[in-house]
């Protein structure tokens, strides 16, 4: 072997050589070990060992800690003329949109803006037929693993889904996007506005961004925090656990049970939080 490789480099892939073809890794532990030893001796770096470890937990992940509840849906009515369609799409900036029938609270299936796009560059002697460009919904078990997803999303060659419950109803949408951010982090185009930090599920659990502030966590559930010197809600998670998390740990702290959905080997990015007491308001 080179001698001018660095000897931690070189007891890093003996190691590795090891652990594969001799004794192969019994544990995702142990993977995640060594793939920490890999960034440490520089064999990879700290962004290609964040994908990997995002990649391993979409397997432990499911539907629910990723969907957009349906009350954030931008959903277009069946019986909308082209107008209103248009309206829709121009204000959401989204580039696909179901179907739904309020009254039977059903989903007809999925049209994409530039469906409507190409019909408007058209002769447009007629009015827009949404049922000549629809395309059939993708539904899905809250339940699902996001691994799972992701392979129905390749199979399919679809980008987005309808959640249900298990009561077979609307539970949200879900989208490869959502997906993928869990393997590499937040994707934002120029279209992408700023999202809550606390996104509220409508079943007793809210989807929270770990940097949120203190202040913010406590005017929308109207508590206070015992919270010294820490300005994000990550950090009384972390001062919790006494040390960072790993994905789905769970925590009860000061009336909230809080688990983790997403963290990588330096901080939480994304909390699922439940209330555990009700607060009485004074």
């Amino acid at each position: 072997m080179n001698e001018d490789q660095p000897p931690s480099t070189q007891s890093f892939l003996q190691r590795l050589n090891k652990k594969f073809f001799h004794a192969p890794l019994t544990s995702s532990d142990e993977l995640l070990q060594a793939l920490k030893e890999a960034e440490e001796s520089h064999t990879i770096d700290s962004h290609s060992r964040s994908i990997i470890e995002g990649t391993m937990q979409l397997e432990n992940m499911e539907v629910r800690d990723v969907m957009v509840p349906k009350s954030k849906m931008v959903t277009i009515e069946h019986n909308s003329d082209t107008k209103e369609l248009l309206a829709i799409m121009i204000k959401s900036a989204h580039s696909r949109f179901p179907i739904i029938d309020s009254k039977s609270h059903k989903i007809q299936g999925v049209i994409l803006a530039k469906d409507l796009l190409s019909y408007l560059a058209g002769d447009k002697r007629s009015e827009f037929n949404y049922k000549e460009y629809l395309r059939s919904a993708i539904l899905v078990p809250e339940s699902k693993t996001l691994g799972a997803l992701l392979r129905i999303f390749q199979q399919k060659k679809s980008h987005m889904a309808i959640v249900m419950d298990e009561y077979g109803e609307i539970a949200g949408l879900v989208t490869l996007e959502d997906v993928l951010e869990q393997i590499v982090g937040e994707i934002e185009d120029e279209h992408d506005l700023e999202e809550d930090n606390i996104i509220d599920f409508g079943d007793g659990r809210f989807l929270l961004k770990a940097n949120t502030p203190i202040e913010e966590f406590e005017e929308f559930f109207e508590v206070q925090l015992t919270a010294e010197d820490i300005d994000t809600v990550a950090g009384v998670v972390i001062a919790g656990f006494t040390r960072l998390p790993e994905q789905m740990d769970e925590i009860s702290l000061q009336g909230f049970k809080f688990k983790v959905l997403k963290t990588d080997s330096r901080r939480i990015h994304l909390l699922e939080v439940e209330r555990l007491t009700v607060q009485s308001k004074d």
